[in-house]
Order: C-alpha cells, then structure tokens, then sequence
C-alpha cells in the first residue's frame, strides 16, 4: 500500500507492539514481582506488558537517554527470553517508521488532550480462562497516569470483573469510536489491550496463513 492510501486509510499516526507473533499465543506470569514493578496491582499478569512496564520504567530513571522504538522492542525480547518465556514481540505502524526512531508515548512538546482505552479479559469461568489481564490494564493505568499526565476523566477501561463495563464485542466497539469522535489534532490517543487473541479469514489475499489475526 502507497503512503497515501495508508494515510487516506488511517489519517492518524499509529504505532503499535503486539505480544507475539501471528503462530503464538499469551503467556500469564504468575508474579510480576519478578519484572520489578512498582507496587504492582496484583501477582499475576501478561508477560508482555510486564516486559514493557519494565522497560519504560527504567528508561524513566534515565532522563538523559532516548530509547528508540528498536531499543524497546529488543529490550521486551531480552526480558522474555531471559525469563523462557517463547513469545516474541512484534512492532507494526500506520507509516514508515525508521526503528530508531526515539519512542514516545506522548511525543514531545503534546499539548493535546491524553487520551486511553484499556481493556482487560481474564474469560472468568470460560475455557482458556486467564489470571493477568485485569492486572495488566491496572498497571498501565497507573503507568499512564503517573508518568504521562493521563487523567482518570480521560481513560476508559473495560474489564470483565463485574464492576467496569463488560467487554462485548458492542462495549468494545463503542469505546473505540467514542475515543475516535471525543479526539481532535494534536490529542494523543493510547490503547491497550491484554487477552487471548483470535482468526478470521483473510478476505485480500494479504495473508500467507489464509487468516486475519483480530
């Protein structure tokens, strides 16, 4: 696809890291007491978002250096690969995007409104049921919050625990374009998502496996 199709397709700049590839699927940590994170929500959470947490919380100790995206990602593999954790994580963008590029969740001199959805499914009392997910989102809100100036006002979560909205396909959905008509230019708008992945038939031909990932 050209840059101006990609553009006209998605008018905005849209940076992405997925916590395996396509063949692969989540892995839980038992206590992410071993990624060192802050006061974390809970014991249990995705190993990826450990990973990351990780990573951008020491870069924040170290206000002199820029990490690149590259460095993020490579660093995420290191930490899951030093845990023997198999997943590899995946960088994808709306735009060319030079890997060393600095990487920023906020870029530089924002003065837009911060913007977030989190979504968190455990599947409580389902097959595949998971134990992190809920902790995940939890983790991120703080990091978002404490770190990039995120409001609670401005974030919104969804998570199958009985007291946020449940995470339907409609909930889901809804969120997503409520963030899409509430942002204006120069808002910054993030996304998080922990829970197990799914397939769909390609229906382009773009696929070498035949499926979409969603």
């Amino acid at each position: 696809m050209s840059d101006y199709l990609a553009q006209s397709a998605i008018p905005a700049e849209v940076r992405m890291i997925s916590g395996c590839q396509d063949s692969q699927t989540s892995a839980d940590v038992s206590n992410v007491a071993t990624f060192q994170l802050p006061d974390p929500a809970g014991r249990a959470g995705g190993a990826c978002t450990s990973a990351l947490l990780k990573t951008l919380y020491a870069d924040q100790k170290k206000p002199d250096e820029d990490l690149s995206f590259q460095d993020v990602l490579m660093s995420i593999r290191e930490t899951l690969s030093s845990g023997s954790y198999t997943q590899i994580p995946q960088l994808s963008s709306s735009r060319r995007l030079d890997i060393e590029t600095p990487f920023h969740i906020v870029p530089e001199g924002s003065t837009g409104v911060r913007r977030a959805v989190l979504i968190g499914i455990n599947y409580v009392g389902q097959q595949g049921e998971l134990s992190g997910c809920h902790n995940d989102v939890l983790n991120i809100k703080d990091y978002i919050m404490d770190v990039h100036g995120f409001e609670e006002q401005n974030i919104t979560v969804i998570m199958d625990d009985g007291y946020h909205p449940n995470p339907t396909r409609a909930n889901i959905i809804a969120a997503y374009t409520q963030l899409v008509a509430d942002s204006e230019p120069g808002d910054v708008c993030f996304c998080h998502y922990s829970g197990h992945g799914g397939k769909l038939q390609d229906d382009d031909g773009d696929e070498d496996d035949g499926y979409d990932e969603t």
